[in-house]
């Protein structure tokens, strides 16, 4: 019996080393080359390629973009969902309605993200048509061309997409909660506001740490899409992201073993938040 068990799971494990670990090493392999594509003749350059990254200004500017687009999207992101999720568990009027509504940006890809929010902030879009028909056309402006508002803008994209995502997550979560402890809070006398924060948030603490590791490790790694579809990293490189500039090194400018090592910095961070998200919010039941 034993045997049989460890012969049906060998395929999957397989699968891990092949398509996970594989993979992995490669990245860390390539960091240490001077490789300009991955079928190129390449030579070992030790840690040339991190003293390069470290000492690039482009690197900086899209650590620190990493660190505002992660420190602030992540945490808005949890708390508002799991607030809207909470509102959905109290079904209210329209809750069926509600959850398809909230659910709706995660049917969407990507790419048709991307054009929404190009056809509201373009110079011609909606919120700039919007402002100049109230007689604002001091706040126009051309939100991806500007590098004070671009990074914003992104950070707008992902909540948008993430929020109600999350709030369907969140729903089903407290709908497994026993209802007698929420009931026992009001007769307590907690209002919805204490019972949210003090009861429920308490009770499904660890499936938030879950989701809040899923949405760093989702923005850290993989915002490279939503700044190339709405800005190429311009305008210059004010809203490169870290994710981003390993696209652009090897993609546009046909250097994998810089990019490579942005990728391992990439994996240090992600591994590193992960953990500390996982002890700051790990369930002490």
């Amino acid at each position: 019996m034993r045997r049989a068990a460890v012969l049906l799971a060998v395929p999957a494990f397989v699968w891990y080393l092949v398509f996970l670990v594989g993979p992995l090493v490669s990245v860390f392999f390539f960091s240490l080359t001077d490789a300009s594509t991955l079928i190129a003749p390449r030579h070992l350059v030790g840690l040339d390629n991190f003293s390069t990254v470290l000492t690039d200004d482009v690197f900086w500017t899209s650590a620190k973009n990493t660190a505002i687009q992660v420190g602030i999207v992540v945490p808005v992101m949890v708390v508002l969902g799991f607030m809207l999720g909470y509102y959905l568990f109290l079904r209210p009027p329209l809750a069926g309605l509600l959850r398809i509504l909230f659910f709706t940006s995660a049917l969407l890809s990507v790419a048709t993200k991307a054009m929404i929010f190009y056809a509201i902030l373009a110079p011609d879009g909606l919120v700039n048509q919007g402002l100049g028909g109230l007689g604002l056309d001091g706040l126009r402006n051309n939100w991806l061309a500007n590098p004070d508002t671009v990074l914003p803008v992104i950070m707008a994209t992902d909540l948008w997409a993430g929020v109600g995502f999350l709030a369907v997550l969140f729903s089903a979560q407290l709908t497994a909660l026993p209802t007698e402890v929420i009931d026992a809070s009001k007769l307590d006398g907690c209002g919805n506001w204490r019972t949210m924060w003090y009861v429920a948030f308490g009770m499904v603490r660890g499936f938030v740490g879950v989701v809040a590791m899923l949405q760093y490790l989702w923005t850290l790694f993989l915002s490279a899409t939503t700044v190339l579809l709405l800005t190429r990293g311009g305008p210059g490189t004010s809203s490169f992201t870290l994710s981003f500039l390993v696209w652009s090194k090897a993609f546009q400018q046909s250097d994998i073993g810089y990019s490579q090592a942005v990728g391992v910095i990439l994996f240090v961070l992600g591994l590193a938040g992960t953990v500390l998200i996982r002890l700051g919010l790990r369930s002490r039941t």
